[in-house]
């Protein structure tokens, strides 16, 4: 989980978050899941945070069942495919969760 205050610190990001899945029309329950993510990603294990909030994204998006491709995702977030292919799962782990095996 992230601290209170890594909403503080990330608001900016957080706000780009936002942004991205209204790019990407994403409803309230992914955009939730992504922030969750996108939060404790951060506070755990930092890393490029556009490539966080990218995967977070996606994996986000998963979890709440409007899945969106890693490309949509990569464009909509200006980073690339490969970013998020090589991100998404660790993002899901520093959650506590298990990838999905496929």
């Amino acid at each position: 989980m992230y601290r209170a205050r890594d909403r503080v610190d990330n608001e900016e990001h957080i706000e780009d978050l936002h942004a991205v899945a209204d790019r990407l029309d994403l409803g309230a329950e992914a955009r939730s899941t992504a922030t969750d993510l996108f939060l404790t990603a951060i506070g755990e294990d930092g890393g490029e945070k556009r490539t966080v909030l990218a995967a977070s994204l996606y994996a986000g998006s998963l979890i709440a069942g409007e899945e969106r491709s890693q490309g949509a995702v990569a464009s909509a977030a200006d980073v690339s495919r490969l970013s998020i292919q090589q991100r998404w799962k660790s993002v899901l782990e520093t959650a506590g969760l298990e990838p999905p095996g496929w």
